[in-house]
């Protein structure tokens, strides 16, 4: 039985900088309030690589009440209000992202003033821009940059955004540590995603999707689902749910 159902965000719940399909939207939290009462339906609930806030509006949306992951790796908790990070464990410090965020503050963003500094994010270096060919040349530069001067960092980038992040502080270290806390192993999870930096998540799930929208790299190791961004979040949910009824 898959036990959790977890969806990104951005190209997955919608289109970024565009309103999601809301009738989907709609279905999702009436699927995940059901799961409340039915067994054989795996609670919802987010790994996104964007900044916390962003991540609570829509788990509002959606009516979740499990833990959620947001910049990759950190695990939000309802019950009390707190942030737990993969950070916590290691006493890493944030320095080398501080440092990146200076670079890019000074040297990258007076070049492109349609992108912006993801400020409320707490433990990676973000930039977003709705011009793909912009985030396309900041990461040729981050590419070269980065291994430079920082070791061990990851770069990930979507059409949308560039994430630089501590070594391991990834979407794949937010679903064990969702996995830890709930008690779920990551063979009875099912996860959608749809670029690079869900890759390495889509692996290791049990069921593992990617929208009709996504690039290459997760398709590569994903179920594609017919519909794009929410039609196909909610695509995948249903057949985790139809999975869940044949082997109950």
């Amino acid at each position: 039985m898959i036990k959790l159902f977890v969806t990104d965000l951005d190209g997955c719940i919608s289109h970024p900088f565009k309103t999601p399909h809301w009738e989907s939207i709609n279905r999702l939290r009436e699927l995940n309030q059901k799961s409340a009462e039915d067994s054989e339906i795996p609670p919802l609930t987010i790994c996104t690589g964007r900044p916390f806030p962003y991540a609570e509006a829509v788990g509002q949306w959606l009516d979740i009440r499990y833990p959620f992951v947001f910049e990759s790796a950190g695990l939000y908790h309802w019950e009390g209000n707190r942030i737990q990070t993969a950070l916590d464990e290691t006493g890493e410090s944030l320095d080398p992202i501080y440092a990146v965020k200076a670079w890019l503050t000074d040297e990258i963003l007076p070049e492109y003033p349609n992108a912006i500094l993801e400020f409320t994010k707490m433990m990676d270096a973000g930039i977003v821009c709705p011009d793909e060919s912009v985030i396309n040349k900041i990461h040729e530069r981050a590419l070269k940059y980065i291994p430079e001067n920082f070791e061990g960092l990851e770069i990930h980038t979507t059409e949308i955004s560039i994430n630089i992040l501590m070594p391991g502080n990834n979407k794949l270290r937010g679903l064990q540590l969702l996995g830890e806390h709930l008690n779920i192993s990551l063979d009875q999870m099912a996860y959608i995603g749809d670029t690079g930096g869900d890759a390495v998540a889509l692996k290791e799930v049990k069921m593992p999707f990617a929208p009709s929208n996504a690039r290459k790299v997760a398709k590569d190791v994903a179920k594609v689902t017919v519909g794009e961004t929410t039609q196909g979040v909610l695509e995948a949910y249903e057949e985790v749910i139809e999975y869940n009824r044949s082997v109950g």
